[in-house]
C-alpha cells in the first residue's frame, strides 16, 4: 500500500520544503503532476524544476511523474534525465503506446498508463504485461478539487481480475493506483477494490493539519475498513 502525496497541491512557493515534510512524515513516493496547457488546460513545472527537486531531496523518494502532455513521445528522457523514477503516459497521447512504455523503460525509469474516466481498459489490456503501474484517474485531469466519480470502481474491478490472471500464468504484477478526490473517507473502500497505489492531494496537504497528522488520519481509516 503506497501513499503518493500529489506535490500539485502543496504551497508551490516553498516546494521543496513541503515534499519533505511528506519525506519525513514517512512517505517515499512523490506524485509529479506535469501539465503543458495542451493535453490539459494547465501549465505546472517540468523538467528543470524536477532536477532542482531531486537535488534538493537527495536519491530517497520516488519521483512519480504523470505526464499530462502531448508530446511524451519527443520529450520522457528529458523527465528521465532530471531523476524522475517512474513515468505514467495517457493513452490519448501516445501516437504507439506500445513503442512509448518500451522506450521509457530502456531510458530507465518504470511504466505505467493513465486511463481517464470515460477511457476503456481495453489499450491498456493490450500492454499490460509491459507496465508496472495502471493509473486510474477518478477525475478528470488538468483540475484539483473535483468530486470522486464513483463509476470508475467498475473499471478498476476489471483491471485487478486481468492483472491477477496476468500473474497467475506467471507475468509481470502492476500496480493500480488511483488519482482525484481519494480522501481518509473513503480510501478504505477504494483499497477493496483492488488498488494499492493512491495519489493523495489536498488530503495531505491542507490548513487543518500538518502532513503526519493527515497521513495518521488516513491510514487509520484505511486499516479501519481492511483490518
Amino acid at each position: 500500500m503506497i501513499i503518493a502525496p500529489s506535490v500539485l497541491t502543496a504551497d508551490l512557493s516553498n516546494l521543496a520544503v513541503a515534499c519533505k515534510e511528506a519525506v519525513d512524515a514517512g512517505l517515499d513516493w512523490l506524485h509529479l503532476d506535469i501539465m503543458d496547457g495542451n493535453y490539459v488546460p494547465n501549465l505546472t513545472f517540468g523538467p528543470p524544476v524536477i532536477k532542482s527537486l531531486r537535488k534538493a531531496l537527495g536519491d530517497g523518494p520516488v519521483f512519480d511523474a504523470h505526464l499530462m502532455v502531448s508530446n511524451a513521445e519527443e520529450c520522457y528522457m528529458d523527465y528521465i534525465e532530471a531523476g524522475c523514477d517512474h513515468l505514467s503516459v495517457h493513452i490519448e497521447a501516445a501516437t504507439h503506446l506500445h513503442r512509448l512504455v518500451t522506450a521509457i523503460r530502456e531510458g530507465g525509469a518504470t511504466v505505467g498508463v493513465v486511463i481517464n474516466p470515460a477511457t476503456p481498459i481495453g489499450g491498456v489490456l493490450e500492454v499490460l504485461s509491459e507496465l508496472d503501474l495502471v493509473l486510474v484517474m477518478s477525475v478528470n485531469p488538468g483540475f484539483g478539487g473535483q468530486s470522486f466519480i464513483p463509476s470508475v470502481e467498475r473499471k478498476i474491478r476489471a483491471l485487478k481480475q486481468a492483472i491477477d490472471e496476468q500473474v497467475s500464468n506467471g507475468g509481470r504484477p502492476v500496480q493500480i493506483q488511483i488519482d482525484g478526490g481519494v480522501k481518509a473517507h473513503n480510501i478504505g473502500e477504494i483499497a477493496s477494490w483492488g488498488v494499492s497505489n493512491f495519489v493523495v492531494g489536498s488530503g495531505l496537504f491542507n490548513n487543518r493539519a500538518n502532513v503526519a497528522d493527515n497521513l495518521s488520519e488516513i491510514m487509520s481509516n484505511y486499516e479501519q475498513y481492511n483490518g
